[in-house]
């Protein structure tokens, strides 16, 4: 016959060193008299008493000679008691666990998964625990604290509706790894401006042709390129911050396929890191509540500058004609695609946004 038992357990953590006290006190023993048969500190077995230090087992053997108390019982009340605080502890860490459940799906736990950054699993508690690991926090509250993501903590709202300030931690950090995996040689701004007319260049090559390209050449000047997917509820196009002195990392989304928005942005980001704070975090997202609309023009006019030559580019306004025969011509002159160009004028209203499209391009990212 088969019999169902249980097993219950106080969560009552009483110190053995109360029953010490009841049994000295039984024996008309004060804690400073125990002390000297002991020879030890007073001290020392205040310790014991309140149970912040363990009784082991030489201690247990003074006390046996000393109260007449086994030495097993005084070791078995303090396994006992430890056992207990484990046990409460392991039960308030599960009910915190329990309640950073309700963040999971906050944090693009599902896009995490398909990039292999978190594993696949249906159990609430081991999705928290993932995230635990990939922000290397104890708690994804901990997160506000965090000095990188501290200021995303603020509800943004946007004209294509709600910043999620979880959703952008979450892109940020996969920003972050990305970087620490990637080979950079020291950031020398000097080396940086000097490839820029370089980098202009490869607007002419294919996606394919160009990205190992310009991955090498910005890891060569100290920035870790990071090109990831979008990530919903964030907004985000791009975003710059430094995870060392020396080491800077550009992010961009593949949110656009559109060619001249990718090369506008990566000249923006260089902006921000060639003129701007090394402790500063950029985020270019829809809400313009994360952005410093000083900072963002000072970007935006080095991309402008950058990529079509200020005085050439006034020249070619000037001109006065915008078709295609205009605008091929004065890109070959410059060295730079074309669609570019028709992005810049399609950006100052100087041509209708559905002009010249087909001399811009789409990317198409593997």
């Amino acid at each position: 016959m088969m019999t169902n038992t249980t097993t219950y357990y106080s969560d009552l953590s009483i110190p053995p060193g109360e029953f010490l006290e009841e049994v000295i006190e039984d024996m008309g023993m004060g804690k400073d008299e125990l002390a000297r048969r002991m020879n030890r500190p007073p001290t020392k077995l205040t310790a014991i008493f309140n149970g912040s230090k363990a009784i082991t087992p030489d201690t247990a053997l003074q006390l046996e000679k000393v109260t007449g108390v086994p030495a097993h019982i005084w070791i078995g009340l303090e396994a006992e008691y430890r056992l207990t605080l484990a046990r409460n502890n392991e039960a308030k860490e599960h009910e915190k666990l329990k309640e950073e459940t309700k963040l999971v799906k906050n944090y693009c736990y599902n896009q995490l998964q398909k990039m292999g950054f978190v594993k696949g699993t249906t159990k609430p508690l081991e999705k928290v625990l993932e995230l635990h690991k990939y922000f290397g926090v104890t708690s994804l509250r901990n997160l506000t604290e965090v000095k990188r993501y501290a200021p995303l903590y603020r509800q943004q709202k946007s004209g294509k509706g709600k910043i999620s300030s979880e959703a952008l931690t979450s892109w940020l950090r996969l920003g972050e790894l990305k970087a620490y995996d990637i080979d950079c040689a020291e950031f020398d701004k000097d080396k940086l401006i000097s490839i820029i007319p370089e980098l202009r260049g490869m607007t002419l090559k294919s996606p394919k042709e160009f990205r190992p390209l310009l991955e090498q050449k910005l890891a060569s000047v100290g920035i870790a390129l990071v090109i990831v997917p979008h990530f919903p509820n964030t907004g985000a196009h791009g975003a710059t911050f430094w995870v060392n002195k020396n080491k800077a990392v550009l992010m961009l989304t593949l949110r656009g396929s559109w060619a001249d928005m990718f090369w506008f942005s990566l000249f923006h980001e260089i902006g921000h890191i060639l003129l701007h704070s090394r402790q500063q975090v950029i985020i270019e997202s829809d809400s313009s509540d994360f952005t410093v609309q000083q900072l963002e023009d000072e970007a935006n006019g080095f991309a402008s500058r950058n990529l079509i030559p200020p005085q050439e580019y006034k020249d070619f306004l000037k001109g006065g004609s915008f078709f295609k025969n205009d605008i091929k011509p004065f890109a070959r002159k410059i060295a730079i695609h074309p669609g570019v160009v028709v992005g810049r004028l399609h950006h100052e209203k100087i041509i209708d946004i559905s002009w010249c499209n087909d001399l811009r391009q789409r990317y198409v990212w593997e």
